[in-house]
């Protein structure tokens, strides 16, 4: 069965772009994404991509359900995070969905440059740390995308998305805010980038 990421990166190849290497083609992938119709269950299908855990660097989807969420003033049920670090109970990552998609191109331009190989393969993924993140200017939109995740809350196992569909995933129309709307919760973002 195909996925919308082997579907997208099919008419992709047709069109002659190339996934994460040139910005033209990251724009294309990135168009082409957000007037997606999928949905979460639909991204979360594929076996072959289901993780039992999830490693630094690497993007992931997964269904979270938080511990405080009574007293949160939102959260992303489906959030899409490249995973920082591990911490005794869980994980730090960073959350793309908590960016309206403008300025989630502007940081994942900006991870670009932070990749540890440029094969764009199984083996690529970002170096990050957070002293890095907070120490150039360059990456100022990740502060309101950093959140903690408890293992015991992890609801699903980890959809992997390969570097290649980094862009695809990135402007996928499937984040699953619960208690304010998504404009709500980018207007918050913004200010706290500013």
């Amino acid at each position: 069965m195909a996925t919308v990421f082997d579907d997208l990166l099919l008419r992709g190849v047709r069109a002659g772009e190339v996934p994460a290497r040139q910005e033209a083609s990251r724009d294309w992938f990135r168009n082409q994404a957000r007037q997606s119709r999928t949905t979460p269950s639909a991204v979360s299908k594929d076996r072959d991509r289901l993780k039992n855990r999830a490693a630094v660097g690497h993007m992931y989807f997964f269904f979270y359900d938080p511990k405080g969420k009574k007293d949160l003033p939102y959260y992303d049920r489906f959030p899409l995070i490249f995973k920082v670090a591990n911490t005794s109970d869980g994980f730090y990552g960073i959350n793309l969905h908590y960016l309206p998609y403008r300025l989630r191109a502007k940081l994942m331009d900006s991870l670009y440059d932070i990749v540890n190989n440029r094969r764009y393969d199984e083996s690529t993924r970002l170096r990050l740390s957070y002293d890095l993140l907070n120490g150039a200017s360059k990456y100022r939109y990740f502060k309101p995308t950093f959140k903690k995740y408890l293992n015991a809350h992890v609801r699903s196992r980890f959809v992997k998305i390969d570097s290649t569909e980094w862009d695809i995933a990135l402007f996928l129309p499937v984040e699953r805010f619960e208690k304010a709307r998504k404009t709500t919760v980018w207007a918050d973002s913004r200010k706290m980038i500013t």
